[in-house]
């Protein structure tokens, strides 16, 4: 049952966090009538720009702190997605039989188009991405939002309407979602991520497996055959209650899956089945490294397929389609030295694709903010392919313990420093690339900052 704009007028609501999403939250139920507080633990001059945008609103602010008070004279609260929903103060709300809600869930119930949701360890953005190409290229209206991008109240706030929704869907998203409800589920991957937020593996994957908790006869799941753990999240009864096509670059599970319906990567072709015919698209021109970027593929023909993307737009997109920013990204080259930007790897696994892409001769700068993270999955990679370990950044030290014995290793003090090295020990035929495996708050604002940051250093070499 879709929620109406009307049903905001004269709510009392609080929106916790003011970053980039509080602002736009508070903009849209405002206009709608809402009575609107915001509060955010940081001081009036941190949130002066965020402060700026929200200009004469009718709005009251409670900065510097939470208090009790506040939140129990409320008739919702929501929050962003980069407050930690086991605050104290929450489960005191919560007692006092106050509803709390996380800003995606609470736009996504008033959204009636079909959603696609996108979630999983890596490569959410990217299949967005090609989704969006291959629909808007067969004339299919989208919006694109969510984890990476533009917070969801966006599309509510837009004067136009699309007609598929796409969201990138976050582990703390999820962890609020009771109702959402999306008609089509992507799951990339699933691995070790955000233990500085999640106690244990288990508790990141069950915010994860919440994508599952509405599906019905009319969800189709598409899901990464390949990947154990996704897999084993299948088996849920809540996943069984839809269609599910699964996607894989195994070409012996092509009969399997062409009996039931999804795609296989066979070579130079993806063959794909989401009705009765099986057809094929050949990847021979396809611009992408890596082979993680085939599945990324196939998963977003499977998305778009199910809104009616045409098979010329398909293969146009698969043609034509050049990579996001920031992931395995070709800076230049330098004296025979290539160099490439992998900003976007802040977890162990993003490392694996990464190094997966190259021969050997790599020399990896790798590390940024600790955030619990085991390193040893790479150690084997790191041993066949990386001739030189440039550490920097607040995980260094753990990373050094996991890996730095398999590989000749540098602890470096700092990101423009690591770079130079990477440069001086660097030989004609060598890779220098950037996959830190860590996130940038530590020394960055976003991944965005970093790996421009690299790329404005490199193209200073000479």
């Amino acid at each position: 049952m879709y929620k109406e704009f009307s049903e905001l007028k004269d709510k009392r609501i609080l929106v916790v966090g003011l970053g980039k999403t509080g602002a736009a939250l508070a903009h849209f139920l405002t206009k709608h009538g809402a009575q609107v507080t915001v509060t955010d633990h940081k001081s009036k001059p941190e949130l002066s720009t965020q402060l700026e945008q929200l200009g004469d609103l009718p709005i009251k602010f409670e900065l510097g702190g939470h208090s009790p008070k506040t939140f129990i004279a409320q008739d919702l609260v929501i929050l962003s997605p980069g407050v930690p929903s086991n605050l104290k103060i929450f489960d005191y709300a919560r007692s006092q039989g106050i509803k709390i809600t996380g800003e995606f869930e609470f736009s996504a119930g008033f959204i009636k188009e079909p959603i696609i949701g996108l979630t999983g360890t890596n490569g959410k953005t990217t299949v967005a991405k090609i989704t969006e190409a291959i629909l808007k290229e067969s004339g299919i209206k989208t919006w694109v939002g969510g984890a990476n991008e533009k917070p969801l109240v966006d599309y509510l706030r837009a004067d136009e309407r699309a007609q598929v929704v796409i969201a990138e869907v976050s582990s703390f998203m999820l962890e609020h979602c009771d109702t959402f409800n999306p008609m089509n589920i992507v799951f990339t991957n699933l691995a070790e991520n955000h233990l500085d937020r999640y106690r244990s593996m288990e508790e990141y994957v069950n915010a994860k497996r919440r994508i599952f908790k509405n599906t019905n006869q009319a969800t189709t799941s598409i899901l990464n055959a390949d990947d154990n753990a996704v897999v084993e999240l299948a088996r849920d009864p809540a996943v069984q209650r839809g269609r599910i096509f699964y996607f894989s670059r195994k070409p012996a599970l092509e009969p399997q899956i062409m009996n039931i319906g999804g795609a296989v990567n066979i070579g130079d072709e993806i063959r794909v089945r989401t009705g009765p015919e099986i057809e094929s698209f050949t990847i021979k021109n396809m611009k992408m490294r890596g082979k993680h970027s085939i599945e990324n593929v196939m998963a977003a023909i499977l998305a778009s397929r199910e809104h009616g993307a045409t098979r010329e737009a398909v293969q146009k997109v698969i043609d034509t389609f050049t990579g996001l920013p920031h992931r395995i990204e070709y800076v230049r080259k330098v004296g025979g030295v290539l160099f490439y930007n992998d900003s976007k790897a802040t977890n162990v696994h993003a490392v694996l694709r990464a190094l997966d892409t190259f021969d050997e001769n790599v020399i990896l700068i790798a590390g940024g903010k600790d955030t619990n993270l085991n390193y040893e999955p790479l150690r084997t990679a790191v041993k066949r392919k990386v001739k030189t370990l440039i550490l920097v950044g607040e995980a260094k030290e753990r990373i050094n313990r996991d890996l730095g014995d398999f590989s000749e290793t540098f602890l470096i003090g700092t990101f423009e420093e690591a770079v130079l090295i990477a440069y001086q020990k660097s030989r004609i035929g060598d890779t220098v690339l950037l996959s830190p495996g860590c996130s940038s708050f530590d020394m960055f604002d976003s991944f965005e900052e970093r790996g421009d940051y690299f790329k404005e250093i490199v193209r200073k070499f000479h």
